[in-house]
């Protein structure tokens, strides 16, 4: 899934290239802001457990609250994920890369991963909020 990337990523000079993230983004134009997104289905039911199964359908889930906004994940660009796991984030990187390219594609916006010690959904092994922004035509 190749989109066109209708923003800037900022690559400083010199810099070794961010893998997996940008290090920045310009973008301009109608602004998309999601909440804290978790890993339910649409009737807010768990079906996955493991971090990865979760992660996979909070994408989703951020991909259905972009649509409604006419937006697709080449308009995000930037990602906020909250882990409550870091050894179990980083025992999965394959998996959690191949989840990513499956539902986002190669598209990869500014992105931070904080471990936290506890979600409020008491299931959740992961939240993730989402910046999105459509440019102006």
């Amino acid at each position: 899934m190749s989109m066109p990337h209708p923003h800037t990523f900022l690559q400083p000079k010199g810099w070794v290239p961010a893998k997996g993230y940008a290090n920045g983004v310009l973008a301009q134009g109608r602004m998309i802001f999601t909440g804290g997104l978790v890993g339910w289905n649409e009737a807010q039911e768990w079906v996955e457990t493991d971090m990865v199964g979760q992660f996979r359908q909070t994408l989703k889930n951020i991909v259905a609250v972009l649509a409604e906004a006419g937006a697709g994940p080449e308009h995000l660009v930037r990602l906020t994920w909250y882990i409550t796991d870091k050894a179990e984030y980083n025992g999965n990187l394959k998996e959690f890369g191949a989840a990513y390219r499956e539902v986002i594609g190669r598209h990869f916006p500014a992105m931070a991963v904080v471990q936290v010690v506890a979600l409020m959904e008491d299931a959740a092994r992961i939240e993730i909020e989402a910046t999105a922004v459509i440019p102006e035509a």
